[in-house]
């Protein structure tokens, strides 16, 4: 006597057997999928869009000199003025998390006038202050007129003055026809900056080359102002060393800023953004599964005669087990991936309308994806164990 055993149910064959509910009920099915793509899209649009927030809010911060240090002189210990040593710029920039540096120097005996005409006393309390080159990007400056100066300009008197400094000027662009008088020289207006948020002390200040105001003004060289950006994440290591490097003989003549308060901003967001994502990420999860499996006990219930039917031509508890899950898991994956794409979509389109960089974390559409689909297994065990207890008779009595 043979003994007849049930087929093998190859991995192509589960997925066409459990596609089966899904074809014969579309609308149901995609009802189904439309209720878990909501949920993980507004998964997804949360990360994305709170993730494009903290993008924009670090530029932002960015821009206001998260990672920006000034070292200054201090007093001496006889509280006189002190003065910054002539290689401080060169130490400071061997400092290994230091990325840029530059420097400005005040220039004593300089006013600055409009014409020669100006009585001294209206000097307009501007400053005179001689420049490195690159000071303009470690300050994150722009110009809203001219230029800025260059090895040439940098010999000859050229002047770049600060929006405040052009405004009680009277000036309003720059050009080889404007002149000012800087300490009885005519200098060349060649540029006027924009008010510069992270060295304020600018905006009051004409700024020359080092070598003219060396030549002209016997300046002595020293840094009054030694600017640095540093690596974000050794900001506080850099501002300790900072003070030791630039005046090794007496460090305690140096006075350093401490970190912007923007940098502690920064930190403090990016911790209040990542419970949030947790949270809002979990509440959508859930409420997918629970979606899931809804619609898997119904599904369940409405197709005993189904059941019955399979089981009575042959088919185990394990292969209709198999099936059901098999649903579960195509429901909650197709389910998945047009979340996933609708929320793309929403993310792209509200960063778009909100002029942030558009960003989505690879971590946060893989997670959902595999998360929906874990769910989606979970939501659907529990309808499939049931559908496959049904007994043939039960299954086919059930009207």
């Amino acid at each position: 006597m043979t003994t007849l055993s049930a087929a093998r149910l190859r991995p192509r064959d589960v997925v066409r057997v459990g596609a089966v509910g899904l074809r014969t009920r579309p609308t149901r099915a995609l009802l189904s999928a439309l209720g878990i793509a909501i949920g993980i899209a507004a998964m997804i649009a949360v990360v994305g869009i709170s993730a494009s927030s903290r993008a924009d809010l670090d530029r932002s911060l960015a821009a206001l000199g998260t990672n920006l240090l000034t070292v200054t002189p201090g007093k001496s210990i006889f509280g006189e003025d002190a003065s910054l040593p002539l290689a401080a710029e060169s130490m400071i920039e061997r400092i290994g998390p230091v990325r840029s540096t530059s420097a400005v120097g005040v220039v004593d005996g300089a006013s600055v006038y409009r014409t020669d005409r100006i009585p001294q006393a209206q000097t307009n309390g501007l400053s005179t202050y001689a420049a490195r080159l690159d000071l303009l990007s470690t300050v994150s400056a722009s110009l809203r007129s001219g230029v800025w100066l260059n090895e040439a300009t940098a010999e000859y008197p050229a002047v770049v003055l600060g929006d405040a400094a052009a405004r009680r000027l009277g000036i309003g662009h720059a050009g080889p026809d404007v002149a000012i008088v800087v300490g009885g020289e005519q200098f060349v207006v060649v540029g006027i900056l924009s008010p510069v948020a992270l060295a304020e002390n600018l905006d009051n200040a004409a700024i020359m080359g080092w070598p003219v105001a060396s030549r002209l003004f016997g300046f002595d060289g020293h840094a009054t102002t030694v600017y640095t950006r540093s690596e974000d994440s050794q900001v506080e290591a850099v501002r300790a060393v900072l003070g030791p490097t630039a005046n090794p003989e007496a460090p305690n003549e140096v006075d350093v800023s401490r970190p912007s308060d923007a940098l502690t901003a920064q930190r403090a967001a990016g911790a209040a953004f990542t419970g949030l994502l947790l949270g809002l990420g979990a509440v959508a999860l859930l409420v997918g599964g629970v979606g899931v499996a809804n619609t898997m006990v119904i599904s369940v219930l409405e197709r005993r005669g189904e059941i019955g039917l399979r089981r009575s031509l042959g088919a185990t508890r394990g292969q209709i087990r198999t099936q059901f899950l098999a649903e579960s898991l195509l429901l909650s994956a197709l389910g998945g991936v047009g979340g996933v794409l609708l929320g793309i979509i929403v993310t792209t389109g509200y960063a778009y309308y909100q002029g942030w960089p558009t960003t989505v974390p690879v971590w946060a559409t893989a997670g959902g994806l595999a998360a929906t689909v874990l769910i989606g297994g979970i939501a659907g065990l529990y309808p499939a164990i049931r559908a496959a207890r049904l007994s043939p008779t039960e299954a086919l009595a059930t009207p």
